[in-house]
């Protein structure tokens, strides 16, 4: 009798423990029971696989049908061109909420505060998400995954603790392509950071800065970005405009400065930001941040981050900017999102426009690169979608975007047509007299008598319709 017992109970424990790896390990159910422990260590994303690459013929919406991270294009894998990086604060921080409208979402794993527990709670979440989604890089403001405290120091006790945290899940293979500090937020930066007419919240922006530095360089951070936002001045009117550009650019030398103290190898990044919410701001385009680097002597410490959606806003196509960007030895970094032509703010989608993809990426291309910068996806879901799959068909889509306008900006390239239209379009400064005038040479006396000479000048077609064909050919 006692050995049947013994082997029923045997029986019935072997049948246990095979329940249980079955069941594998715990999740986070809709109704978000058991995820209430900043130790949890279940899956967030437990009905999501690793996203893999199918190729253009899959069906499956959770999966890449353009983006082969090993596939190597023009000599550079794929990975390594895009550096894809997943923005912390609109994948998990995004409320679905605008300016008309209440917020719209509520992930499984998110218990409605912004203590502690729930900052370890999403940072796990986060790495899971990059983990399936197959990214090495992610990128974060400091307010974003760390809750603020009663005071400076103890708001900085809460980042270590987070931090620390992250450092750990990030382990060798992942690491922020960027940080920033969120200078906009919290009502004491009303008037701006580095550019707010109080002094003490000059200095409080200052020391919220160096400790993100101190992170971004602690977790092996690549860049440290600069946000414009409310770092310009809201009205002329009541503005020492003067005063505000040299605060700000004692500010950026500062920081450029205790870059060096640190030992940050990093690359400082301005983004152009305008409209946000100003008119009047040092950084309204590439071209005007370019410009107050210059006049400030900080050309040689910073580049700039791109977004898209700001380049739109700011009356130009992403594509004009990036390029201002890189002739000017800024391009740092890109936002991969795009905005409504038809919205007058910023709306941060995921681009989705393959033409516009393809301008980017042939801009990048002849920049030989963004390393040690990348494409991040400032980008966030359209306020009606609310399931957590969204996160992944969002990311998916706009990864599979930036790979189909490489793939098409290739196409272009090593077709050579568009690269030999342009180059026969200049061929005239390929001359004696031009390779005078592009080597500074050729005074007004000069060319007036050429111009005499040679009478007035033909003037070929300049065949916009052609190379547009060419060009949309390639998509």
């Amino acid at each position: 009798m006692g050995l049947r017992m013994n082997l029923l109970l045997l029986c019935c424990l072997n049948l246990a423990l095979s329940a249980v790896m079955a069941v594998g390990p715990p999740t986070c159910p809709a109704e978000g029971s058991g995820c209430d422990t900043d130790e949890w260590v279940g899956e967030f994303f437990p009905e999501i696989p690793k996203i893999k690459y199918e190729g253009p013929n899959s069906k499956n919406h959770l999966a890449f049908k353009y983006y082969n991270a090993e596939e190597v294009i023009l000599g550079r894998k794929m990975k390594d061109w895009f550096r894809f990086s997943v923005a912390f604060w609109h994948t998990f921080r995004g409320t679905g909420g605008d300016p008309f409208g209440a917020p719209t979402k509520h992930w499984p794993w998110e218990d409605g505060t912004n203590s502690l527990a729930m900052a370890k709670r999403r940072m796990r979440a986060n790495f899971e998400f990059i983990d399936k989604l197959g990214v090495e890089f992610w990128c974060f403001h400091d307010r974003d995954i760390a809750p603020d405290g009663k005071t400076l120091e103890e708001t900085n006790k809460n980042m270590d603790e987070i931090v620390a945290l992250a450092k750990e899940l990030q382990g060798s293979k992942i690491h922020p392509l960027w940080g920033t500090a969120q200078l906009f937020h919290h009502p004491r930066y009303m008037h701006g950071g580095a550019t707010s007419p109080e002094v003490g919240v000059y200095a409080y922006a200052a020391a919220q800065v160096k400790k993100a530095m101190e992170v971004t360089h602690y977790l092996g951070g690549e860049n440290y970005v600069f946000w414009g936002g409310r770092e310009g001045y809201q009205t002329l009117l009541n503005t020492d405009m003067g005063r505000e550009l040299d605060h700000m650019a004692r500010f950026l030398e500062a920081a450029a400065n205790y870059k060096k103290k640190i030992g940050f190898n990093g690359t400082l990044l301005i983004e152009p930001k305008p409209q946000e919410p100003t008119k009047h701001q040092y950084d309204w385009d590439a071209a005007t941040a370019a410009n107050f680097l210059r006049k400030y002597g900080l050309i040689d410490e910073f580049k700039l981050n791109i977004e898209c959606n700001h380049a739109t806003l700011s009356g130009h196509s992403c594509h004009h900017d990036l390029e201002t960007a890189r002739i000017n030895g800024l391009l740092g970094n890109i936002d991969a999102n795009s905005g409504d032509p038809q919205t007058g703010w910023d709306t941060d989608e995921f681009m989705t426009d393959i033409a516009e993809a393809t301008k980017v990426m042939l801009t990048v291309v002849k920049n030989g690169g963004l390393a040690p910068g990348g494409f991040n996806f400032d980008a966030k879901l359209r306020r009606e979608s609310t399931d957590v799959e969204d996160l992944f068909i969002a990311h998916i889509s706009g990864m599979d975007t930036m790979a189909r306008g490489l793939r098409s900006a290739a196409k272009l390239i090593e077709g050579g047509t568009l690269d030999n239209f342009v180059k026969k379009r200049y061929q005239s400064f390929d001359s004696e007299i031009g390779a005078l005038i592009e080597a500074g040479k050729a005074d007004f006396e000069y060319l007036e008598k050429k111009a005499i000479e040679w009478g007035e000048p033909k003037v070929p077609s300049g065949k916009q319709e052609f190379i547009e064909m060419i060009f949309h050919s390639a998509l």
